[in-house]
């Protein structure tokens, strides 16, 4: 069966009890957000859901937040979750704008699993759509067999960035807001300076959903990279704070058939404090 990238709450409450299928809360958030995942999942979730931690999903050795971790520990965290090579994971957040989801959908992708798909709308559409809801811990669940095996073609460091701005290689897109990208929103991380990645374009990710936080139309999405100045048809290095809404832009251009998409995994919180890298302030040149 081929596994589609994105999935409406319907589908998912037609196949929920699948086997084979398993279903993750991927709920993460800024601190300025004022919300703990943790409580929210306790509060309700997708009933067999579990709890996917991008902080337990990340590298401890780095200095930056929430970078890839190296194959193993990704293949351990999610081996516990009862989640195996053979499975089908569906993916989804309650930010009601695909906020951290695509993070995680793009973390088991470039660790060689295709069978990853993202609920569409996340946990507002379930709710919507009629869904249960069940609180509590999730139940523990029997040890997986998920073997990892990074891809490394899909992901960028601030080195490669930086060449191929220089070279013309690649359009770098933050998904940032208008103001942090411009330098007129304060960085919510201290020591990081405002401003973005000279030459690159900007799309905050929370436009690329509509209202409801559905995926906008291949058709919407398409206009919206083209008025951002982004050739769909040419590379393209994702960037955004930290390496995790950047994954939305990456899910977006999937869902269009693109692949040649990367995501620049230190983004700005890496770009913004190293004063060897440059950078500009203001709209887009």
């Amino acid at each position: 069966m081929t596994i589609p990238p994105v999935i409406p709450a319907r589908w998912l409450l037609d196949h929920l009890h699948d086997h084979g299928l398993r279903v993750l809360d991927a709920s993460w958030y800024l601190s300025g957000m004022n919300r703990d995942p943790r409580r929210e999942f306790r509060e309700g979730h997708i009933p067999g859901a579990h709890l996917f931690s991008i902080d337990e999903a990340s590298d401890p050795a780095s200095p930056l937040p929430h970078t890839l971790p190296p194959a193993a520990q990704f293949a351990d965290v999610v081996s516990r979750l009862g989640i195996s090579s053979t499975d089908h994971v569906v993916v989804y957040d309650a930010s009601g704008t695909n906020f951290s989801a695509p993070r995680v959908w793009w973390m088991f992708r470039v660790f060689g699993h295709d069978a990853v798909s993202l609920l569409d709308g996340g946990f507002g559409a379930w709710k919507a759509a009629g869904g249960p809801i069940e609180p509590g811990d999730a139940v523990t669940a029997a040890r997986g067999a998920f073997d990892a095996r990074l891809r490394p073609a899909m992901v960028r460091s601030a080195t490669q960035v930086l060449e191929a701005q220089r070279q013309g290689a690649a359009q770098v897109v933050d998904m940032r807001s208008r103001g942090r990208f411009e330098g007129t929103e304060p960085e919510p991380r201290p020591g990081v300076r405002g401003g973005h990645i000279p030459g690159s374009r900007s799309l905050p990710y929370a436009n690329l959903v509509d209202g409801r936080g559905l995926l906008r139309s291949a058709a919407e999405l398409r206009n919206m990279a083209k008025a951002a100045g982004i050739d769909v048809d040419r590379p393209v290095i994702a960037s955004c704070g930290s390496g995790v809404s950047a994954c939305s832009l990456i899910f977006a251009l999937h869902v269009l058939g693109v692949t040649d998409a990367a995501l620049y995994d230190g983004s700005w919180t890496e770009w913004g404090q190293r004063d060897d890298l440059p950078a500009e302030t203001g709209p887009p040149r």
